[in-house]
C-alpha cells in the first residue's frame, strides 16, 4: 500500500474520530484543518524551531505554526482576525495546541515567528516533504507551468541602471582605440540556467517589490504592484513546486527552475505551459530531462511552428494551473497579503500553497 494511503486510513479511522471523542462533531473546515495538518507533518519540521536553551524562551512554534496553516484553511485575511477566530473557537484553538483563550499569544508574537518561519523557508519544506511523500513512485501525466499576480502593500522598489555599452558601430568615442573590438554582451539568464544548481538560479531571480504589466487572454491590459507567484501543477490540481519573483520578471525566466524543483518530488512526462514559455532553451532542457514540452506557439521572430490535433489535445490540461491559481486565491489566502518583504510574502503565500495541496490530496484519494 502507498504510504499516503496507510497516512489516510489512520486520519479517517483513528485519529479524526479520537478528536472527536475528546472535544465534539468536527465541522467540515475543521476536518480539512486536522487532514492538512498530519499530511503536512507540521509536528516534525517545526522542531526545527525550538527553544535551545539560549536568552529568553520563546513561545512554542508549532501551534503558531498550524495557526498560520488554520489562517489558510479558513482564508482568515488578516493576523488579528486569526486571533480573533481562535479565541471564540474552542475546537480550532485546541487542535493549534491552545487550551484557554488567554493562551493564544500577542499579534507581535505571531509576526516573530513568521520572520522566524520565512528565515528558516519552514512552509517551503513543509511542501516539499508533503508532495515527495505523496508523489513517491508514482508517474505525473501533465505538469502545467504559469504564473499569478500578487499585489503587496509596500514601496515598489527602484529599477537598477543598465551598464552603457559601447555601440559596435559608428564614430569611435574618444578613448576607444583603433582596431579594439566593442565588449562582447553577457549571455541572457535563460541562456545560463540549464547549466546552474536550482539554488544557483533561484538565487539568480529578483524578488523585490516592483510594477508588473501583462495582457489577458481578452485583450485587457492590467498593472499591478507587487511580485509574481509561479508554480507547476500536476493532474488534479496539486501543486508541485512554487517561486516566488519580482512582478516584472517574464514568466520564462522561471521555468528551468521550476522544472528542477519539480524533478526532485515527481515523475512527469508532458510540460505543458503558454506561448510565454516559448523558446528553444526551455523546449530544450525539458527534452534532457526526458519529458515531452508542449508549449504554445508564440509566433515571435516570424515562427510559424504549429501544434498537432494530438498536441491540442493535451494542451487543454493546461487548465488545471488556471483552476489551482483561482482556488488559491479564493480560498486559501492568496489575496490577503498584509507582509512586507520577499521572504514573508513567500512564507505567507506557501501556507495557503500547503492547504491547498492538502485539499488536493484529500480530493484525489477519496
Amino acid at each position: 500500500m502507498h504510504p499516503l494511503f496507510s497516512l489516510w486510513d489512520s486520519i479517517q479511522q483513528y485519529l479524526i474520530p479520537y478528536v472527536e471523542e475528546s472535544l465534539a462533531p468536527l465541522s467540515e473546515k475543521e476536518a480539512e484543518f486536522v487532514r492538512a495538518a498530519e499530511l503536512a507533518d507540521v509536528d516534525s519540521l517545526a522542531r526545527g524551531h525550538m527553544w535551545v536553551g539560549n536568552g529568553r524562551k520563546p513561545h512554542p512554534r508549532k501551534p503558531l505554526a498550524l495557526a498560520f496553516l488554520a489562517k489558510a484553511v479558513w482564508n482568515l485575511p488578516t493576523t488579528r482576525a486569526l486571533i480573533g477566530f481562535l479565541k471564540a473557537s474552542r475546537t480550532a484553538r485546541t487542535l493549534c495546541g491552545w487550551e484557554r483563550a488567554a493562551d493564544v499569544p500577542h499579534e507581535s508574537t505571531f509576526s516573530r515567528a513568521l520572520d522566524q518561519f520565512a528565515e528558516g523557508r519552514l512552509p517551503e519544506r513543509l511542501h516539499g516533504a508533503m508532495v515527495g511523500a505523496a508523489m513517491e513512485g508514482r508517474l505525473v501525466g501533465h505538469a502545467s507551468m504559469d504564473s499569478t499576480e500578487v499585489e503587496a502593500r509596500e514601496k515598489a522598489a527602484e529599477k537598477p541602471k543598465k551598464e552603457k555599452r559601447p555601440k559596435p558601430k559608428g564614430r569611435r568615442k574618444p578613448g576607444f582605440k583603433k582596431g579594439q573590438k566593442p565588449a562582447k554582451r553577457p549571455p541572457k539568464r535563460l541562456a545560463l540556467q540549464a547549466g546552474r544548481t536550482l539554488e544557483e538560479n533561484l538565487a539568480d531571480l529578483p524578488c523585490r517589490c516592483d510594477y508588473g504589466f501583462k495582457r489577458s487572454s481578452k485583450g485587457f491590459h492590467h498593472m499591478w504592484k507587487g511580485c509574481k507567484l509561479h508554480m507547476a501543477v500536476a493532474d488534479g490540481g496539486v501543486p508541485l513546486c512554487a517561486a516566488l519573483t519580482s512582478a516584472s520578471t517574464h514568466d520564462s525566466q522561471v521555468a528551468i527552475p521550476l522544472m528542477q524543483m519539480g524533478a526532485g518530488r515527481a515523475a512527469a512526462l508532458y510540460d505543458l505551459a503558454d506561448s510565454a514559455y516559448d523558446a528553444a532553451q526551455i523546449m530544450g532542457y525539458s527534452r534532457s530531462m526526458g519529458h515531452v514540452p508542449i508549449i504554445e506557439p508564440s509566433g515571435r521572430n516570424g515562427k510559424a511552428r504549429r501544434m498537432d490535433p494530438a498536441e491540442k489535445a493535451r494542451y487543454r490540461e493546461r487548465t488545471s494551473v488556471e483552476r489551482a491559481f483561482s482556488n488559491f486565491k479564493d480560498n486559501c489566502g492568496g489575496r490577503s497579503v498584509r507582509v512586507r518583504g520577499a521572504a514573508k510574502v513567500m512564507a505567507h503565500l506557501m501556507f495557503g500553497v500547503v492547504a491547498l495541496t492538502a485539499a488536493c490530496l484529500v480530493r484525489l484519494i477519496e
